[in-house]
């Protein structure tokens, strides 16, 4: 049977000629020769690769999240893309063990022919960044200048609209904060879950204050950190509580999303909200991998240039570790361990929300 598309060979569909015709060396502009710079500049390219199939697939989740009312079948597709990211991710810090078979010494065959240039310059690297929803306020600034200075000016106009539009973390806030809560006319749940926790911190300074092997110094410091995680908690509470540390800057989501997130995430096990639970997780997933590759970044940054700066200007390894640290996006969602409580202590669901939250069949 005759195809319906003209025969395409291998070499032709992928630009396999053009592709490997793209690496060309500096150092040969010089006529000398640099044997790892061929190595540098292929994994370079290839962290560019790879870089756009992210913005793919965020591309596609960020149009579903865009709807105002998400058909729950696209829920799936939203996982499954936002998994193949962290699987990406994966190859990435992967990339990091190749590089490093590179000595120091090797680098500094060719290093001075990269000047100014900088993986700081990496247009799609900030654009990934800005669509997860990393805000500029949040920024380590680079050489104390806003991170868009670096960036060419014909890529300007690509960069601010990722900035000026509605990022994942954005919508995913928006998402959460349209979650049916667990109401009942006979079941307060917030109350009940309430008085689960306060038992349980009251079991944990039992635990501290009678523990035979503490210092009454380690005791203080235990019992201090248990008063401050209870004091987070009750802003669970107190809208105008959570509004003040969410200022400072402790959360991000809004009182409504922190709600749901957490209700997510205490009652994963009911059918309706483990997609929604596998959203979430994965979305830790991807600020995990992406705190795991700058760290692997800084390591070797330090490794190749010791206190020596990058060639672009900044602190080198310490200005890699210090975005590490800073450059987190969802640290609210890490932040719900603080609020979870053993399946045994949770409130028991009535059977009229166990139905809603669930799969039932009949004849």
């Amino acid at each position: 049977m005759k195809k319906p598309f003209p025969a395409i060979s291998y070499s032709e569909y992928l630009k396999v000629n053009e592709l490997t015709s793209l690496q060309k060396l500096r150092s040969h502009e010089f006529n000398f020769t640099a044997h790892d710079e061929m190595l540098f500049i292929i994994t370079h390219q290839t962290y560019e690769l790879w870089f756009k199939q992210i913005i793919t697939e965020l591309d596609s989740v960020l149009e579903i999240f865009h709807e105002k009312i998400i058909d729950e079948e696209k829920m799936n597709t939203v996982v499954l893309r936002l998994k193949r990211i962290t699987e990406i991710q994966k190859l990435l810090i992967q990339q990091v063990t190749v590089l490093e078979t590179m000595t120091p010494l090797d680098f500094l065959d060719f290093r001075d022919l990269l000047y100014p240039a900088s993986g700081f310059q990496s247009l799609q690297n900030r654009m990934i960044e800005n669509k997860l929803g990393l805000p500029r306020s949040q920024r380590v600034q680079f050489n104390s200048m806003p991170y868009n200075t670096f960036i060419d000016e014909s890529d300007q106009a690509r960069l601010q609209e990722t900035e000026q539009s509605p990022s994942l973390f954005e919508l995913v806030d928006a998402w959460l904060s349209r979650t049916p809560f667990l109401q009942a006319a006979n079941f307060d749940f917030w109350d009940l879950y309430r008085q689960s926790v306060e038992l349980l911190f009251a079991e944990d300074r039992a635990t501290v204050e009678n523990h035979p092997n503490l210092e009454p110094s380690a005791k203080e410091r235990s019992l201090s950190e248990i008063d401050a995680s209870e004091k987070t908690f009750q802003s669970l509470f107190d809208q105008n509580r959570y509004e003040e540390i969410r200022k400072e800057g402790v959360f991000r989501f809004s009182y409504r999303s922190i709600h749901a997130a957490l209700l997510i995430h205490l009652y994963r096990d009911q059918p309706v909200l483990s997609l929604p639970f596998q959203v979430l997780s994965t979305l830790q997933d991807i600020d995990e991998l992406m705190t795991t590759w700058r760290y692997r970044h800084s390591l070797m940054a330090h490794r190749m240039l010791g206190r020596k700066i990058g060639t672009g200007g900044s602190a080198g390894a310490a200005y890699l570790k210090k975005a590490t640290d800073q450059h987190r996006i969802f640290g609210d969602l890490f932040n719900l361990a603080t609020f979870l409580i053993p399946r045994s202590r949770l409130p028991r669901l009535p059977d009229s929300i166990k139905k809603t939250l669930g799969f039932f069949y009949s004849n």
